[in-house]
């Protein structure tokens, strides 16, 4: 617990700042599609992919596998300065599936490809923590003493019973392992929630910072639930919508303040909301708000109660 805002105005530890202390400048994100697909969508496990999946709402027009790897970050970098234009140089973001699927040789030949643009200082890496294992994290470990390298995994849920109900086909206890061998190898660690998941109480999901802020997560993204059109996720919220207890915004401004009072300061917080396109979504978003403009309402309201990240954090 601590006595005094160590964030000042921000009020949380920000993912931009975090950005200008590592590279002393801006720094985007652009988003490359390798053409992974995923173990519980190929029937190595199971099929039909997360039942909240539609890669189409969060993947950018630009990010398509036929193009070559240079080509979609050059798109993705003119794409981008209409809208951060202070940004002068990027980290390519394998986020489309699962993106340690393949062998060693196929892992590294993408991973050279996507460093070696002029623009590029960096590389996500998002996947599953059934799709990686001591040779693969050992490859990133080996870019990784060279450049900015991060492998973030979709945690989704600490419950094996949500995590089984939307079809991700591994348990929490396999992310943790994952996590944790990802972090000893000195690679950096980020992760993804999502809160209102259908079958799990909002006790539930408050009462999982405990475990989450044990982790070793250099970064942690939060998401609220949406109902993302021609998903399984969609059919059963239509069919059964009483399964669902979806936030309002002013629920969730109040629920992601109370969470993060008590989430481990250290974890720099990349987002707290997911955004969708609205042509996506089953169920209204909020008002059209982007992601950013909930951001300024959370620190608005974080301000007048005068709290911030970790503030009750023990």
């Amino acid at each position: 617990m601590t006595d005094s805002n160590p964030f000042k105005d921000k009020f949380y530890n920000s993912y931009n700042e975090y950005f200008r202390q590592t590279f002393g400048q801006r720094v985007q994100k652009v988003s490359i599609d390798a053409g992974f697909t995923c173990p519980n969508r190929d029937g190595s496990i199971t099929k039909g992919g997360c039942t909240y999946c539609n890669n189409d709402a969060f993947n950018p027009s630009y990010c398509e596998p036929i193009k070559p790897i240079h080509q979609q970050i050059d798109e993705g970098i003119s794409f981008h300065k209409v809208r951060y234009r202070r940004a002068l140089k990027y980290l390519a973001y394998l986020q489309t599936y699962s993106n340690t699927y393949a062998s060693l040789a196929e892992l590294e030949r993408i991973y050279t490809e996507a460093l070696s643009h002029p623009d590029v200082i960096g590389l996500i890496i998002g996947t599953r923590p059934d799709c990686v294992d001591d040779d693969k994290l050992n490859l990133i470990a080996d870019f990784s003493k060279s450049k900015y390298v991060m492998v973030e995994y979709g945690i989704e849920s600490i419950s094996n019973t949500t995590l089984e109900r939307i079809n991700r086909g591994h348990s929490y206890e396999q992310t943790r392992e994952a996590i944790f061998k990802t972090a000893e190898k000195g690679i950096k660690t980020g992760a993804h929630l999502i809160f209102g998941l259908p079958g799990e109480s909002r006790d539930a999901m408050f009462n999982s910072v405990t475990e989450i802020s044990g982790l070793p997560l250099t970064t942690i993204k939060f998401h609220q639930l949406q109902i993302i059109r021609n998903t399984r996720m969609a059919y059963e919220y239509i069919s059964h919508p009483e399964s669902f207890d979806l936030f309002t915004l002013e629920d969730y401004i109040d629920f992601i303040i109370n969470y993060i009072e008590r989430l481990n300061p250290r974890f720099i917080i990349e987002r707290f909301t997911g955004e969708v396109p609205p042509r996506f979504l089953v169920t209204p978003p909020w008002g059209n708000l982007r992601s950013d403009q909930v951001t300024v309402r959370i620190i608005d309201e974080m301000r007048k109660r005068n709290t911030w990240q970790g503030k009750f954090y023990r």
